[in-house]
């Protein structure tokens, strides 16, 4: 069963389209990993699959219902955490907690034993009645997690929820995604971590309000047209007038002091004389690699 199907999703406002024509399929208890750059779209799909925005046309069917004659019911199943994490910063850990509680209408036994299971997965334990304002990003992070999900939602919306927290807690925070996942939560994700999309069992690429590429991490892989090469190099930007324009390169690109180079085959010999390394092609060289075929078609 898809937990999500959208077919020909549309947003305009006024004369500007910010979502055209999404199509997409999430299954059941699956991480779908929702990337792109700022203003592709992507909050603006979420929002509208939440039923906070009314599309413009197009249709969504969500957990088997219709997303506009059945919107009270997919509400009470849905969990969404945005990019500020949704939390009172003013209020106590257990005062947001509380709240969240209420808005869900928990039962006040099941809340008690619901708020004890977030306190213990954020890290708050004897921490409760501290200011969420003074609380570091990894514990505001986990904590905006688990107000979003004490009603036990079947679909989880997480809007860029690791912007601004350190490695570790992003690390940390994903290994509750994926317990969450195991446990039968539908998860749409969005993040500019390629490292964390590796991790997401499909994804959708939005590039201009346009889904450019559906599909797993390994066959998303398989879009890149020859093979990829790694060069370093401490003046990168110099190299890269050097090399760009061979007819045997399809692509360079710039990664911090190196260099990744799409070849074709018989192009090997001049990356040799370079030092390059061949590599494995990342979700990064996707994205990257799909946007310039993008940008290279809207501008013939």
């Amino acid at each position: 069963m898809d937990a999500v199907a959208t077919r020909d999703l549309t947003r305009r406002f006024g004369h500007f389209t910010a979502v055209d024509r999404v199509n997409f399929r999430i299954p059941a208890g699956s991480v779908f990993g929702f990337l792109g750059p700022n203003g592709s779209g992507k909050t603006t799909t979420i929002r509208m699959l939440c039923g906070i925005l009314e599309p413009t046309s197009g249709s969504a069917e969500i957990l088997g219902m219709d997303l506009f004659s059945g919107r009270e019911a997919i509400k009470a199943n849905l969990g969404y955490m945005s990019q500020k994490f949704s939390l009172y910063d003013d209020l106590t850990a257990a005062e947001n907690l509380d709240f969240y509680a209420g808005l869900f209408s928990l039962p006040r036994a099941l809340a008690r034993e619901r708020i004890e299971a977030v306190v213990r997965m954020a890290g708050l334990s004897g921490r409760t009645k501290e200011r969420v304002a003074g609380l570091s990003g990894g514990i505001r992070q986990r904590l905006a997690l688990g107000c979003a999900i004490l009603h036990r939602p079947r679909l989880l919306f997480l809007d860029e929820p690791t912007s601004g927290v350190d490695p570790r807690s992003r690390r940390r925070f994903w290994d509750i995604i994926y317990d969450l996942a195991s446990g039968g939560t539908t998860i749409m994700v969005t993040t500019h971590f390629m490292d964390e999309a590796e991790h997401c069992d499909s994804i959708g690429f939005m590039y201009d309000g346009r889904l450019i590429a559906l599909g797993t991490p390994r066959e998303l892989k398989g879009f890149v047209p020859g093979s990829v090469w790694e060069v370093l190099s401490d003046e990168p930007m110099d190299l890269l007038r050097d090399l760009e324009g061979n007819p045997g390169f399809l692509d360079v690109a710039v990664y911090g002091r190196s260099l990744h180079v799409i070849a074709e085959p018989g192009a090997e010999g001049i990356l040799a004389r370079v030092g390059a390394r061949k590599i494995a092609p990342s979700l990064e060289d996707v994205f990257v690699h799909l946007v310039k075929a993008e940008r290279g078609e809207k501008a013939a």
